[in-house]
């Protein structure tokens, strides 16, 4: 991808240099930064006119801001997640959202790989204050778009050490992720890397499957096999693990005991019918603790009514506010990354699924520590 998030065509493009991006597998455009840093002044409203004045010659202290809807129409720009920079370096940043174009895992209806585009481009309906919880992630964090990792789509395996090799400089520099996906395989490379700097983790799962299947036809990495994985090699504290809205058919009547015999908390979605789950996310909380998480969340969690855009749509879902409060109820955790996954936008041409989804990457950029909350 071209990975800039410009808002006009009178940019100096003469400030534009390919270059190795400083993560291996990730594909960037480098840049001149003094004839960059006079294009933004000139060209950008989402950088601030103090930071132009100051004559800062680095983007390491500036605080992105969003393109908003004054400034470019919504339906204009280049469509980066949130309309915001996209940005090479993750040491720069304290969040960053990152898209994995992968379906080559799915074993029902793909076209997961349109997913991180399609989520970028509902997302420029987006803007910088939660209305709700009155979060303000972007008065103090560092945030931008990392771009897209570049997986092999003739090979799930490479794909598979592609994505780990693209997350390990981005957690070792400390930049927290957002990850649109592509399939629930991607999970698991994310988990790996985050696993050399943290150790075993907890986890938030959302999900209507539980994606503990030991093998499909015959394959040990799949969408399906994803948290099977984890357990096996100690990327997540199973006594910390929490999976929420599980459902559906299954090849055995005991699919899910698997999980609660490793550890886990499951909550099948019958046992959040017609209910407010803030009670239960106090639960969550006690159960996860203080320690690192991990927040992932599979659309399909979600009735298909309100996300029909899926590969693996099952029936009597969560609701959206239900799953609002899910991820606001994780306020004041631990959490070191998160991901939506499982957006196949071929099978909703209105949008709607994706645009769920860019406002589910938003409610968790808005409960990742340090953001703050206005009185």
């Amino acid at each position: 991808m071209l990975a800039l998030g410009l808002a006009s065509n009178s940019w100096n493009c003469q400030a534009l240099k390919p270059r190795e991006a400083a993560a291996p597998g990730m594909a960037f455009w480098n840049l001149d930064e003094t004839a960059w840093n006079a294009s933004l002044c000139t060209n950008a409203p989402h950088y601030s006119a103090d930071w132009c004045a100051s004559g800062s010659t680095s983007v390491v202290d500036q605080l992105h801001q969003p393109l908003g809807g004054n400034n470019m129409p919504r339906f204009g720009g280049i469509a980066s997640m949130m309309r915001l920079p996209v940005i090479d370096n993750p040491s720069t940043l304290d969040v960053g959202f990152i898209g994995i174009p992968l379906d080559t895992g799915t074993s029902n209806r793909s076209g997961t790989r349109f997913g991180p585009r399609q989520i970028r481009c509902e997302s420029v309906l987006l803007r910088p204050y939660n209305m709700a919880t009155r979060a303000a992630p972007f008065d103090a964090l560092r945030i931008a778009d990392l771009g897209d990792v570049a997986i092999n789509p003739y090979n799930l395996l490479d794909s598979v050490a592609r994505i780990e090799r693209a997350f390990t400089p981005i957690v070792e520099a400390g930049c927290r992720t957002i990850t649109l996906g592509g399939d629930h395989t991607v999970t698991l490379p994310i988990l790996r890397a985050l696993r050399k700097r943290h150790g075993p983790i907890g986890l938030i799962h959302i999900d209507a499957h539980a994606d503990v299947n030991d093998t499909m036809f015959g394959e040990k990495i799949a969408h399906g096999t994803t948290f099977r994985r984890a357990v096996e090699e100690e990327l997540i504290d199973p006594h910390r693990v929490v999976q929420i809205g599980l459902r559906g058919t299954g090849y055995t009547a005991e699919d899910f005991d698997w999980c609660r015999q490793q550890g886990f908390q499951v909550v099948q979605v019958e046992e959040c019918w017609g209910r407010s789950l803030v009670p239960l996310m106090d639960e969550v909380r006690t159960r996860i603790g203080s320690g690192p998480a991990y927040f992932s969340l599979d659309i399909d969690g979600i009735d298909p009514a309100f996300a029909p855009g899926t590969g693996t749509p099952e029936i009597g879902g969560l609701t959206v506010p239900q799953t609002l409060e899910i991820i606001r109820g994780a306020w004041g955790m631990n959490l070191i990354g998160a991901d939506v996954v499982e957006v196949s936008p071929p099978y909703d041409p209105q949008g709607t699924t994706a645009l769920l989804a860019a406002n589910l990457a938003y409610e968790l950029l808005c409960v990742m520590p340090g953001v703050p909350r206005r009185d």
